[in-house]
């Protein structure tokens, strides 16, 4: 009987050493880089193990929670919010948090990342709630930097830190839906007719500016035309003017010289006959004096006195 208690002790003795030689060899943790390792001695907090290897005391320490400490993505679940006006939509987002105190994200709050969903889900419908739905697609940046803020205000004593949070979709429903899309719709032909109409309006002035333009450029050559034609004349007459008195001139002289007189009637007699002969020669008649007999005076009267 006493041999078989011995065999028995020696048994648990060998059970025991082989367990604890085991735990021995399991005692040493390896942590990764951007891993942050709680360790509780006795049931409470001993300390926080960084990145390398450690050696635990069997039976004594215990890896309490193992916290990844790069920044992380949690999607917040889609949710039914009402605007302003009563409207239902469906809202759902995406948080970016990382822990940057590994005692107060294990010790601080039981779930860190549930915890931050509720409040960003919380934070969401009161933001809505006071946003109409036409303007709950441009408000977004506001939603996103409400749930920051609010997260902000807990997340010191939660042991992390949310870097943003993004609003993924804005669901109305499918009535409210395909009255927008129709809203859509007639603002785009709307803006369409008003570019179209804005179109041919500018066509409209451009034609009118170019005839007019035409116009002024016909009338502004017309005008220089009939003054280039008045200074021409104007030249002309200048130059008859001074021929003419040059002429004068030159027959006063001449008929203070002897003879000049009889020259001067000659010169008279020959310029009538020619313009007789030129008339009767347009008009196919023959032109005679009454009297032919006092042809001489006739002559005589055209001399100079």
């Amino acid at each position: 009987m006493i041999e078989k208690l011995n065999l028995v002790s020696i048994v648990l003795l060998g059970i025991i050493t082989f367990f604890s030689v085991i735990k021995f060899i399991f005692s040493g943790r390896i942590v990764p880089n951007q891993t942050a390792v709680i360790i509780e001695r006795w049931g409470r907090y001993f300390q926080t193990l960084q990145p390398g290897f450690h050696f635990l005391i069997p039976f004594v320490d215990k890896a309490a929670y193992t916290l990844d400490l790069k920044e992380e993505t949690i999607e917040v679940e889609p949710q039914v919010c009402f605007t302003l006006d009563n409207v239902k939509v469906e809202v759902d987002g995406v948080i970016y948090i990382s822990v940057v105190d590994p005692v107060k994200a294990s010790y601080g709050i039981t779930n860190y990342r549930y915890a931050s969903i509720q409040l960003a889900q919380t934070t969401t419908r009161s933001v809505i709630g006071t946003i109409e739905l036409d303007k709950t697609f441009e408000e977004r940046e506001l939603v996103s930097a409400r749930v920051v803020n609010t997260l902000g205000e807990v997340a010191e004593s939660w042991g992390i830190k949310v870097h943003r949070y993004e609003v993924k979709n804005i669901v109305p429903p499918d009535t409210v839906r395909k009255a927008m899309e129709k809203q859509m719709t007639a603002e785009r032909e709307k803006r369409a007719m008003l570019a179209a109409a804005e179109g041919k309006r500018q066509s409209n002035i451009n034609e009118s500016e170019g005839i007019m333009s035409e116009i002024i450029n016909v009338s502004e050559g017309e005008k220089q035309k009939r003054i280039n034609e008045s200074k021409g004349k104007a030249m002309e007459i200048e130059k008859i003017a001074h021929a003419t008195a040059k002429s004068i001139i030159k027959i006063a002289s001449t008929l203070s010289e002897s003879h000049s007189e009889e020259a001067i009637n000659m010169r008279l007699t020959q310029q009538y006959i020619n313009e007789i002969s030129k008339l009767a020669h347009e008009k196919k008649e023959i032109i005679l004096p009454i009297n032919l007999n006092d042809f001489d005076e006739t002559l005589k009267g055209i001399s100079l006195l």
